[in-house]
């Protein structure tokens, strides 16, 4: 039996061009924009897969506490809370005092947890990704706006030590999710297109 090799592109949904219709080789430049596209591809996926893991990772380590972000002994499984710690040290912006409040409760641990561990999973997975990204923006502005980089000076005068007033790794993560749904970054080394064709996310395009 033939064993038949498709070419890598192939699986991206591109492939370089062999011969165009009139029969004529194709030019460089066309060669060239195939390549570049698939390269693409390929940059776009390792990215998702990147912050997929970022995700993922905060959301296990905060969970068994692997003594990274979370000490050993201290994670979520041990009872210590995911949220108490970051929102209770909140000492900037308009939502200072709300944050304390929700600092260490039940249902801000669960959504908190439940939203890295579904992100990361998504991203990784390349699927719902349009959902992914909704989470993971809004998670990423409420942590913006808890860090609140405006600020010179914290609420007990000391200098705040942000580095920027508006851009900070929590908007480059929202936007980099954004982007990937926008460049449909779940086909490559993910699984995407087999998602895309079950008949229930068909008919709801908004679980693409």
């Amino acid at each position: 039996m033939a064993v038949h090799h498709d070419h890598p592109r192939r699986h991206l949904g591109f492939h370089l061009p062999s011969l165009r219709k009139d029969g004529t080789a194709p030019e460089s430049g066309e060669v060239t924009t195939a390549a570049v596209t698939a390269t693409s591809a390929y940059a776009l996926a390792g990215l998702r897969l990147v912050t997929g893991f970022v995700f993922l990772w905060a959301f296990l380590d905060k969970t068994f506490g692997f003594g990274y972000a979370t000490p050993s002994g201290k994670g979520w499984i041990d009872g210590g809370s995911p949220t108490k710690g970051f929102l209770s040290g909140v000492a900037a912006g308009p939502m200072e005092s709300t944050f304390h409040d929700w600092a260490g409760q039940g249902w801000a641990d669960w959504l908190f947890m439940l939203g890295l561990l579904g992100i990361g999973l998504a991203l990784i997975a390349g699927i719902g990704l349009r959902i992914a990204a909704i989470a993971g923006t809004l998670m990423m502005a409420f942590m913006w706006i808890a860090e609140w980089p405006p600020a010179k000076h914290l609420s007990d005068g000391s200098v705040s030590m942000s580095t920027n007033p508006f851009a900070d790794y929590h908007l480059v993560y929202a936007v980099v999710m954004i982007a990937l749904v926008a460049a449909g970054a779940g086909t490559v080394w993910g699984l995407g297109k087999v998602w895309a064709r079950l008949p229930f996310v068909s008919r709801n395009h908004w679980l693409l």
